[in-house]
């Protein structure tokens, strides 16, 4: 099988695929998140809704992609974000799935890049600088509900695994770095890694404790 579903790392130009009516083989109670296939727990670093769900089939690639659009909002503005993707294995003939290298969009303002070892999972993640596209095809559903996306920069954080040959798991959870209670620059040079000081480096060591969590929180239920 290719490296990974194109469609699980790419961004979503399919989202205007039907969803269903409810995401059966997904569930939340507070902060903890529940996945039926794989069948995997972790604990969010806050309380999302979940606001929509696909799922596309990639023939090609002997496979299938569902996703889900998690936010939290405030004053009817998004705060935070969570995308899940989960591809599952379709042909049972096919070779085992794995993943790719995750890339950040700009190697100046990634500030952590590692993979650590969960158990039986290989977990690989980074932490970037980025900024929400309120026109991206990723964030129409979000636009759908009538919620606000500012074009303001956003700490996020990606994280991606295997789970034995069948399924691979993207996580992208990013957050409004005016969200944390810091006055910070908007200038993108003020972030560079070589460079980050003061309130923005605070934005970024409290995005990384909730994330690295959230990572560490990932637990495989028994069959």
């Amino acid at each position: 099988m290719k490296k990974i579903v194109a469609s699980l790392i790419g961004l979503f130009l399919i989202l205007w695929t039907i969803a269903f009516a409810a995401a059966k083989d997904l569930e939340m109670a507070g902060k903890k998140l529940t996945s039926q296939e794989p069948p995997f727990t972790l604990t969010l670093p806050s309380e999302f809704r979940l606001i929509h769900h696909y799922s596309h089939e990639n023939p090609e690639e002997n496979s299938r992609t569902r996703a889900y659009v998690l936010v939290k909002e405030k004053d009817k503005q998004i705060e935070e974000l969570l995308i899940l993707q989960i591809a599952d294995k379709t042909n049972p003939q096919a070779s085992p799935m794995t993943t790719p290298p995750l890339t950040p969009y700009d190697e100046n303002r990634m500030y952590l890049k590692d993979r650590k070892k969960k158990g039986e999972l290989e977990v690989d993640y980074l932490i970037q600088l980025m900024a929400w596209n309120p026109d991206a095809a990723a964030l129409q559903p979000v636009r759908k509900k009538e919620i606000g996306i500012p074009s303001h920069w956003t700490v996020q954080g990606q994280l991606i695994f295997a789970y034995r040959g069948e399924h691979a798991v993207f996580i992208r959870y990013s957050k409004d770095v005016n969200a944390f209670g810091f006055k910070v620059s908007e200038k993108g040079e003020d972030w560079e890694k070589r460079s980050i000081s003061g309130n923005e480096k605070k934005v970024y060591e409290t995005f990384r404790k909730s994330f690295m969590e959230m990572a560490d929180s990932i637990q495989i239920k028994s069959p």
